[in-house]
């Protein structure tokens, strides 16, 4: 138990280093892969990143919500990111992975998202145009040198939605 307890420390400890190495923007941002979607996030925001455990299916939610995981202890209450967005859902497989992304702000919720893609620096993206009708949480994006393009999802502003806080069918 004291080594999960020491990993956490560890992982929170890297984060804090990662995110505040001279300048903010230098591999401070996380890429995950939602459906076909890419993401980016903050490395502060991002939370830990865990396999996906099994899930317990809650009745009377909407079809995003998958579900609540145990981890260490603690209950998470799980999104299917690509399906909240009106998407495919998430493959559950080896690959895919929880986002911890509300443990920071105070709220226990995981993204379920397709696989992990590592660090990105905003320095070699190039900001683009978002959608007209991208929600406040996606208000940003970005291609990066292959011609992908990146959303950035702000954590804050996707906890303080009410269509993801109201899991209710």
């Amino acid at each position: 138990m004291a080594k999960r307890g020491s990993l956490r420390e560890f992982q929170a400890h890297l984060a804090t280093r990662l995110a505040g190495v001279g300048d903010k923007s230098a591999a401070g941002l996380l890429g995950v892969q939602a459906g076909n979607d890419f993401w980016l996030l903050d490395l502060t925001d991002s939370g830990e990143i865990v396999p996906l455990p099994p899930l317990t299916s809650v009745p009377l939610t909407k079809h995003w919500f998958v579900g609540i995981a145990n981890i260490r202890g603690s209950l998470y209450s799980v999104a299917d990111f690509s399906v909240f967005q009106g998407k495919e859902a998430t493959p559950q497989n080896a690959s895919s992975r929880l986002l911890l992304v509300g443990t920071r702000h105070g709220n226990n919720a995981a993204l379920l998202v397709t696989r992990m893609l590592g660090l990105r620096n905003e320095d070699n993206l190039t900001p683009v145009a978002v959608e007209p009708d991208a929600p406040a949480w996606a208000a940003r994006a970005f291609t990066d040198s292959e011609g992908r393009r990146w959303k950035k999802l702000d954590v804050r502003a996707l906890l303080a939605d009410e269509g993801f806080m109201d899991i209710c069918a």
